[in-house]
């Protein structure tokens, strides 16, 4: 009896675990779901959890747009370098953060704790103005430009990456760069050989956060890329299905469903390293 009664607050956290995944991963389904279904059931008043007839109608439709080759490619190149830039630039403010004293340091670290919390839409029409002025100065970082949008999504990624790498990099032991001074190892060969090796499910984890944050973005692929259609990315290929005579749900959900998969496959390709370095986060 008393084994049975430990037990139970364990199923009782096992079953509110699945009732909250089920919750996050029904909107996921009904995405899914509907991009395979005719478009009378898409209509219907009477919408159901499944079909017994999945089309693909919705998927060649989306395929059917105008560029959507360029739209995919955009959106990787903006994602690939706000990843790259911001794991390197992260990486080296979290390592100035922790094993540097200077005045100051505390004040930035607060600073860098406020910035996660300014809503992006609040920010959106200064920026706006801001990146319209640079590219008078840099053209390739002005509206217009893929630029852009890299230095906007890098600027929002870079104060939670840093937030997050900075308890990877603290928990590092001084003793360790002492032992490899001792070695004969320079400041800049341990960081590099040593400490960067270290806090890799670290960086895997901000990697993954910049990468959603950045092939996601609908708002400001809106409001920069202005008039350059060759420069649109991916979320704006779905935006002309809808369209003011009806939106075209099938499509669009189809759409969505496509652009879930690059992410998809981020995941895979780092799921050894994510969930360790989500738990290191959360112990720094």
């Amino acid at each position: 009896m008393s084994g049975s009664r430990k037990r139970l607050p364990r199923r009782i956290a096992d079953g509110v675990a699945v009732l909250i995944a089920a919750v996050v991963a029904f909107p996921l389904y009904w995405m899914v779901l509907s991009a395979f279904k005719p478009e009378g059931e898409l209509l219907s008043s009477d919408p159901r959890p499944w079909t017994w007839a999945p089309t693909l109608d919705g998927f060649r439709r989306v395929f059917t747009v105008d560029g959507l080759g360029g739209y995919f490619a955009n959106s990787l190149l903006v994602a690939a370098a706000v990843v790259l830039l911001s794991l390197l630039m992260s990486f080296l403010a979290a390592v100035a953060l922790t094993r540097f004293r200077f005045r100051g340091r505390t004040v930035l670290l607060l600073m860098i704790l406020v910035a996660q919390m300014v809503p992006v839409e609040a920010l959106t029409i200064p920026l706006f103005f801001l990146m319209r002025e640079v590219g008078g100065v840099a053209p390739a970082f002005g509206l217009n430009h893929l630029g852009s949008l890299v230095l906007v999504h890098l600027a929002f990624s870079l104060p939670l990456a840093i937030w997050m790498l900075r308890g990877f990099v603290a928990a590092v032991p001084d003793e360790l760069e002492e032992a490899a001074t001792l070695d004969g190892a320079s400041r800049a060969r341990f960081v590099w050989q040593v400490l960067f090796p270290l806090v890799a499910p670290g960086l895997v984890a901000t990697s993954v956060l910049s990468f959603i944050h950045a092939w996601n973005d609908f708002l400001f692929a809106k409001t920069f890329i202005i008039s350059a259609t060759e420069n649109q990315t991916l979320p704006m290929a779905i935006l002309v299905f809808f369209k003011p005579e009806g939106n075209d749900w099938g499509a669009i959900m189809a759409g969505s469903t496509l652009m879930t998969i690059p992410v998809l496959i981020f995941f895979v390709l780092v799921q050894r390293k994510l969930v360790s370095g989500l738990a290191g986060a959360v112990k720094g």
